[in-house]
């Protein structure tokens, strides 16, 4: 098995109004509760935008400089995200199809190099 993370970019989404963006949620979370079920998920999270970040920090001289809000030069601000572990490149594409043909924008895959690092027991929530 081997992990992926499935992203998409905050400015990949066009608008939506309220209503939209509901019906949108429930058809993801029922992407999500079927990668549940399938045993895939590890872990994702959405409604991320420019407005949720909370600082910013680079390295200056060996040191870390924080910056209140979204202030590292960037075009594009991640939106949201699902990982999942998933024998190949071929089930990461269905489940990214999977989310991107039920939110109707674009999903970005990425294959990790090797496992992560989890220091939370995931059978503890």
């Amino acid at each position: 098995m081997a992990e992926y993370l499935i992203t998409f970019n905050d400015e990949w989404v066009p608008e939506h109004t309220a209503e939209e963006l509901r019906e949108k949620g429930a058809a993801a979370r029922a992407v999500v509760a079927e990668m549940m079920a399938e045993g895939v998920l590890i872990f994702t999270n959405g409604g991320l935008d420019r407005s949720t970040a909370v600082f910013s920090v680079e390295s200056v001289d060996g040191r870390p400089v924080f910056t209140d809000g979204p202030y590292v030069e960037t075009k594009e601000h991640l939106g949201g995200f699902a990982v999942v572990d998933v024998p190949d490149d071929e089930a990461a594409r269905y489940w990214a199809g999977r989310l991107a043909t039920v939110l109707d924008w674009p999903q970005e895959v990425h294959r990790f190099r090797g496992p992560g690092f989890a220091w939370r027991d995931r059978s503890n929530g």
